[in-house]
Order: C-alpha cells, then structure tokens, then sequence
C-alpha cells in the first residue's frame, strides 16, 4: 500500500531558496588543531602544580562547564566540534523555515556529523595531494553566495549569526567542494574513457524508444534489515512528514539517502519505468508530477519517491511551450470569511469573463480594482502543476479560471502569446559522452571516498 501525498511548492523564494541552493551539498565543517609535544605539556602541569599545591591525584566533582565545547570527533587529528555541527544544522533547519522537530533535529545531527567526517576527509585527501585552495577564492565564491541573497558580505554574515550558523562554515563548504573536484580532476576524470560505439547505443536506444514515456524520478534510499525493518519504516515516514510541511526533498536525500545519487539530491535523472525495479516502477506510473510515495519496500531497505517531472521520448512537449501572460489579482481585506471571499471571487470571475484578449485586461482590471502585471517568456512546466494542463490547452486571448485562497487573494492568468517547443531531437554525441563521463567519475568518486572512511582514523566522542 503507498501512502501518496503532494510535495510542497519546489521552488522557494527569498532567503530559503539561496539556503536550499547552498544546502544541496553533503560538505560540513571542520577546524584546525595546534600540536604540541607530550613533554611540554607534563612540564606545565609540573609547574602548575607546584604553584597552586595541587594534589596529584585531582578527583571532580560536578559537571564540566557545558559552555566548554569538546570535540564531538577527531578525524585523522582534526577536531570537529558541536559547534561546527550546530551551524552545519542551523543551515538546514533555516532552509526548512524552521519547522523541524526536536527529534527530527536529532536525526540530523547524527547525519550532520556523517557528512562533516567525509568533507573533513576530501579536504586532507587533497592536501596530501597537493592540492590547495585560495583563501580569496574561497571568498569571491562567498561573495557571490551573499549576492544571491542580495546582501553584502558583511551583512549576510550577520544574518548567518542570526540563525545560529557562520561566514566559516560556509566557506568551509565551499573549500570543501573545489577540493574535492580538482582532486577528481586530477587523480579520476583522467583515466575514465568513453567509446564512441558507447556513444551510438545510446543514440540508437533513445531513437528506438521515441515516443515511450520518462519519468524523473528522485529516490531516498534507506537499508534496513529484518531487525531494524519497523524502525526504518518509522524513519521514512518522519523524513515524508518533513517534507510535507516544506522540507527540501534534495537536502533529506543528501543528508539520509544511502543510495549512490545521495550526492546529487537523490536525483535518478530521466529514465523509462521499465527500467526501474518492479517497486519504483509502479510508483512513477501511478503518481502525478510533484508527488511522493513511500515507504516502498525494496531489496535490502525501503525507498520513498518523488516525481518531478514525466514527459515522453524525442517528443515535444507542450509544457515547454513559452507564454506571455497578463496577471489579474485582488486581495482580500485582513479578517475577510470563507462566505465573504468565496462572494468576491464569483464577482471577480463575473467581471473576467468581459475580457476579449489581452487589449481588455488593463481596461476590466481597472474597472474591478485589480493589479494586472506582465509576465513575459513563462515556460508552462515552470507552473503549479494545477495549472499546467489548463494553460497547456488555452489558445491567446483566453484566461484561466480564478483560483487563489483567501491569504493571496484571487487571480486569473491571460494568455498574450505563445511559442509553441520545437520538434525534440536526440541529444547529440558530445553531451551523451559528457553525461557517461559524468557518472563515472561520481561512481569513482564515491568508491574514492569510501576508500578513505576505511583507512581513517576516526575517535568519537
């Protein structure tokens, strides 16, 4: 049985869409640690001892100061800290508006910790390859980061600290990620070849398959045994609950998925629902764009799936088609009914159904006190999906049926124009090889890494 809910809106504006950007990356943070000889220390304490007249044998009582931060791990003799760990998770928590739980937090903490040992791990794999990173590039990409925010450095800094996070652990991530990709660049992308007979087969398998129908599908794939099999299932159900309530379906895969995409959101690309396991397959044939199922049973775990888009093989789609529109708004007064709005709407609605084209929507606008705005090169795949198939079929000059809620008030769209997509063709050689080369490279990259956690060592504390 799937239990099937509706995503939330994906495309978050503001701050939380520069913070589920910045948040699409498994990177955390990890901070230097001065050496000194064993000797040095024992003479201090010596000394120290003798000027206090200190017993030897020191006994506490009491806690320890809980403002004193202790390491939460050391990784090869680098120490992360719960203060990296709670900015790290700060981040995420903003990204999801907030609305996580406390035992949610606590699940990600123990992930938070995951991913921070691995970047630690990337960043000294690639010192001792030589590797370094410009401290001033590190803060030009920061820069640009503040940018999307349309903020300074300076004052995105302050809204960091705000949040319980900081400028360092970003810029962590940030040295993090072009480490490690100039350490595939060097010691991976080099040795991964693509044929051209590879190449052709998959031109010839797309060609054949002209017409099928591809889904895009993203997974969270969660192991679990017999034992722990309820828990699990526990698990999957919380991760759905979250997302449900506005959480970044990308950032829970990047943080819970122990499936190969975990490092690219959970994102399985386009693929054919043939060519998924029999469990998946019926998932993205019964759901409808923007929806999840789960938990699914799968071979050695559970899976939950959402759909983020569906089209068919080589075909043009007619929700690639670009619109002119003309937007027509009233917002309700604060403290306005169910009765009053849904009275105001059948009004509104009355009035729109004057509109012969675009020429009139300025005119009747003004006559109802409506907003009208122009929205220019709207791709119909880029709407809520409630909206696509309606505009999908709407010739120029015909508006939709008013839709809103009394928070927004009540609209309608015209559409002004229309570019239809052009005929889809295969792509060509050169993508298919760069996208065959990609995955190499990740599937390398993944085994490199892996490679690293099992050499490492790792104290917890």
């Amino acid at each position: 049985m799937l239990l099937v809910v509706s995503s939330p809106n994906r495309l978050l504006r503001g701050v939380r869409s520069g913070l589920r950007t910045l948040l699409l990356s498994s990177a955390l943070l990890g901070v230097g640690v001065h050496s000194v000889s064993a000797q040095t220390v024992a003479d201090d304490d010596d000394v120290a001892s003798q000027q206090l007249n200190l017993p030897k044998d020191v006994t506490v009582f009491g806690k320890s100061d809980p403002n004193v931060r202790k390491a939460t791990a050391i990784v090869n003799g680098r120490i992360i800290t719960g203060t990296d760990v709670d900015q790290r998770l700060a981040l995420i928590i903003t990204a999801n508006g907030g609305k996580v739980s406390d035992e949610e937090k606590e699940r990600l903490r123990v992930q938070v910790l995951r991913n921070l040992i691995d970047e630690t791990l990337q960043i000294q794999e690639a010192a001792a390859n030589d590797i370094k990173v410009d401290p001033a590039e590190v803060n030009q990409s920061y820069e640009r980061v503040a940018a999307n925010f349309r903020q300074s450095p300076t004052q995105f800094d302050a809204y960091l600290r705000e949040r319980g996070s900081s400028s360092a652990s970003i810029k962590r991530q940030i040295e993090g990620e072009l480490a490690w990709s100039r350490l595939q660049r060097r010691n991976i992308q080099p040795f991964v070849n693509v044929s051209e007979e590879e190449v052709k087969s998959v031109v010839d398998r797309l060609n054949a398959a002209k017409g099928s129908d591809e889904v895009r599908i993203s997974e969270i794939y969660l192991s679990a045994t017999p034992e722990n099999h309820a828990q699990v299932v526990a698990n999957a159900r919380d991760i759905i609950e979250q997302i449900q309530k506005g959480g970044s379906f990308a950032a829970y895969a990047r943080q819970f998925s122990e499936a190969s995409t975990q490092s690219v959101g959970g994102d399985l690309g386009w693929v054919r629902p043939s060519q998924l396991p029999a469990e998946l397959a019926q998932a993205a044939n019964e759901l409808q764009v923007g929806q999840i199922a789960g938990p699914i049973d799968t071979v050695g775990g559970v899976s939950i799936v959402y759909v983020m888009d569906k089209r068919k093989v080589l075909t043009a789609d007619p929700r690639d088609a670009l619109l002119s529109l003309k937007q027509l708004s009233v917002l309700f007064p604060q403290g306005t009914t169910k009765e009053q709005a849904s009275a105001k709407a059948a009004s509104f609605a009355a009035a729109v159904k004057e509109i012969k084209g675009c020429g009139q929507a300025n005119e009747v606008g003004a006559k109802i006190g409506a907003d009208v705005v122009d929205n220019d090169n709207v791709k119909v795949r880029d709407l809520p999906p409630q909206l696509q198939e309606i505009l999908a079929n709407l010739q120029v000059g015909e508006a939709t049926p008013p839709f809103g809620s009394i928070t927004d008030g009540v609209r309608v769209l015209v559409v002004c124009g229309r570019d239809d997509p052009a005929s889809a063709n295969a792509p060509n050689a050169d993508q298919i090889m760069a996208q065959l080369e990609e995955e190499r490279v990740n599937k390398r990259a993944r085994i490199y890494l892996r490679d690293l956690r099992r050499d490492a060592i790792i104290e917890y504390n």
